[in-house]
């Protein structure tokens, strides 16, 4: 890359509602990090509901637009989106072959989500013909079995399969999407002739502001990609990011229709303190299931509503201070692989305030003897076990992940129980405690900390991390569930 903002040239239709096309490419390679500039091909009446009527500009002036761009700016990357005529394909076609850019993301804009042909069969032809230009090809399930010569897929192998075919025939790498699939995870992988490259997953969110998600992927992966040169990495931040988009795209209001993703939503939130980033975020939407099991738990329903046995009280506080002296030393660890005196001191702390924590369970609920007398249950050894293999890889980003369930599902569940505190409640004191808003506040940096290491890390190290914490929070389940069993 030749400059830490790369240039990035959005060749797309428009959308005077804001959601796709050239004004979603826009505010994508923005939110990404990327100078975006755009070249019209079409002009669209459309709005959430759909598309009224199309006007090409003539051949001539497209390339007048872009050779304007190419004559005065360096262009690191080239997104092609929505070319609807044969005529502007091939202008597209051979300017790219003239200017050749470094980076081409094609959008095969082909079929629309009703399933309804956008090309006849010539233009398709030729956006076939121009996929042999592009680095990669971003088509959805009807698009992939468009380009494939089959029918759309029904299943994630098949749309692999599809994929790989079609890396084959044109010599470009090929996103699957699995958008269109009916599976509760939404998988995106990077696919080669030889297979798939890099997968990601993300949980699927019940939403139908979905409008512009094809334009908005393909910009970010043509932004990511000069910033790190790697595909792999640069679908991992792409598709985190869009999932951030996707979870706050219900904050708007924007037509009647399918309205569009929230882009700028997760910069919106950082300017008013720290909230759960595109990473941290999904890893929290995909523990959704384990968390409403934990709060189903008897242990946790018992105690709330102070049903609770004194013996498994005991057991579980018991428990936790055996816990609590392993976790300190884990804290530790964070502190010493932490890369600034800020978030060492972040987690030297919170490994002081765990002790502290172990020592007023002594002396307020159990006796110390008891806590020396009882040995690790299987449940919290497998749980200890697991920092202990985060630490051994020594990778920052993984451990802060397995270490940040503790903070952030325990501040949930404390939530929960406080709420359900009240005069004569014969564990009122214990649940006080949960309602820090002392303890929130370290969550809450806890959570920032993580996303920003996840940030900094690779793509292998990311989705190191996203294990880690999954786990954790299985293990944070099976501690809460241990006292009862």
């Amino acid at each position: 890359m030749t400059r830490p903002i790369p240039n990035v040239l959005s060749i797309a239709g428009t959308d005077p509602t804001g959601g796709a096309g050239i004004q979603a490419d826009l505010k994508s390679i923005a939110a990404c990090g990327g100078y975006g500039m755009a070249v019209v091909t079409a002009l669209v009446a459309q709005n959430t509901q759909g598309v009224r009527a199309v006007h090409y500009p003539g051949v001539d002036f497209l390339r007048a637009q872009l050779d304007a761009v190419f004559d005065d700016v360096a262009l690191d990357a080239v997104k092609l989106g929505m070319l609807g005529a044969v005529e502007v394909i091939e202008t597209v076609r051979q300017w790219l072959e003239q200017v050749r850019p470094a980076t081409v993301v094609l959008d095969p804009v082909m079929v629309a989500t009703s399933g309804d042909r956008l090309l006849d069969a010539a233009a398709g032809a030729a956006v076939r013909d121009l996929a042999m230009l592009a680095d990669v090809l971003t088509p959805n399930v009807p698009e992939l079995a468009v380009l494939a010569g089959a029918e759309p897929a029904t299943s994630w192998p098949e749309t692999l399969a599809q994929a790989r075919a079609v890396a084959a025939a044109t010599g470009a790498l090929v996103v699957a999407k699995g958008g269109h699939l009916d599976d509760a995870t939404v998988s995106d992988a990077l696919v080669g002739p030889d297979g798939v490259i890099t997968q990601v997953d993300h949980p699927r969110i019940a939403t139908r502001n979905t409008h512009g998600t094809g334009c908005s992927l393909s910009s970010a992966l043509a932004t990511r990609y000069p910033i790190s040169g790697d595909w792999s990495l640069a679908l991992t931040e792409s598709t985190d990011w869009l999932a951030g988009a996707l979870v706050r795209a219900d904050d708007l209001d924007v037509g009647a229709g399918n309205g569009p993703v929230h882009h700028l939503g997760g910069l919106w939130e950082a300017a008013g303190g720290p909230t759960p980033g595109p990473v941290t975020q999904w890893w929290w939407q995909q523990a959704s299931g384990i968390r409403e099991e934990i709060f189903a738990l008897p242990f946790v329903r018992a105690l709330g509503d102070g049903s609770l046995t004194r013996e498994a009280f005991t057991w579980y506080l018991a428990q936790d201070a055996l816990y609590l002296r392993r976790y300190a030393d884990s804290l530790a660890v964070a502190a010493q692989l932490a890369p600034n005196q800020a978030e060492r001191d972040f987690w030297h702390a919170c490994s002081t305030s765990a002790i502290a924590t172990e020592l007023q369970l002594h002396e307020s609920w159990v006796a110390s003897d008891v806590i020396e007398s009882t040995a690790p249950s299987a449940v919290t050894t497998a749980y200890l076990d697991h920092f202990a293999t985060a630490e051994t890889d020594g990778d920052y980003a993984v451990l802060v992940a397995a270490l940040l369930p503790c903070f952030w599902i325990y501040a949930e569940v404390g939530d929960a129980l406080a709420a359900r505190n009240h005069p004569g409640h014969r564990y009122a004191d214990w649940l006080a405690t949960y309602s820090d808003e002392a303890f929130a506040a370290v969550t809450r940096q806890a959570i920032e900390i993580t996303e920003t290491a996840a940030g900094r890390a690779g793509a292998r190290s990311r989705q190191a991390a996203a294990r880690a914490f999954r786990a954790a929070c299985e293990h944070e389940r099976e501690f809460f569930a241990a006292p009862l069993r």
